[in-house]
């Protein structure tokens, strides 16, 4: 790990790692949600409905300012892009998770999201600072990426 990690750097990771243990336990409730009401963009309409009744009172709670009309106009097109892809995530956890397992879901999951942010990094997309896809950065999403493999591969071994 480099000395430059700080206190506050593992405190962020750590809270990252949290945030993401609860991902597999978001794709099996929902897919649970999905097969008792009958189909899978009903667990997906419910769960975002649950997730709006959980957010109102917190941001209420903190005294979270709306924002003005100027700040929600003057977006980019690709800023409203992070509903949709919230829409399809759950949708695709709940119509995957029971045919493929909590872990092979999400270890395509994860590996997909390194593919994508490892480019986002290098380009500078969507408005995030540049930093470089080197050799560290991609060999280690490529280890995730074979662990990913060997996953699907042993998942089926049984």
């Amino acid at each position: 790990m480099p000395s430059s990690l700080s206190l506050s750097a593992a405190v962020l990771a750590i809270a990252a790692l949290v945030a993401g243990a609860l991902v597999p336990f978001q794709a099996g409730s929902n897919a649970v949600l999905g097969r008792a009401l009958g189909h899978p963009l009903w667990a997906t309409g419910t769960s975002l409905f649950i997730s709006m009744i959980v957010l109102l009172p917190v941001m209420l709670v903190m005294r979270v300012p709306a924002p003005t009309i100027h700040q929600t106009t003057s977006l980019p097109l690709w800023a409203w892009f992070g509903g949709i892809a919230g829409v399809i995530y759950i949708s695709a956890a709940l119509i995957l998770t029971p045919k493929l397992g909590a872990t092979s879901f999400i270890v395509c999951v994860i590996a997909g999201q390194l593919i994508a942010s490892l480019l986002i990094d290098h380009f500078g997309l969507m408005g995030l600072p540049v930093k470089t896809a080197n050799i560290g950065r991609i060999g280690g999403v490529l280890l995730i990426f074979a662990g990913m493999l060997m996953v699907q591969w042993f998942s089926h071994v049984e």
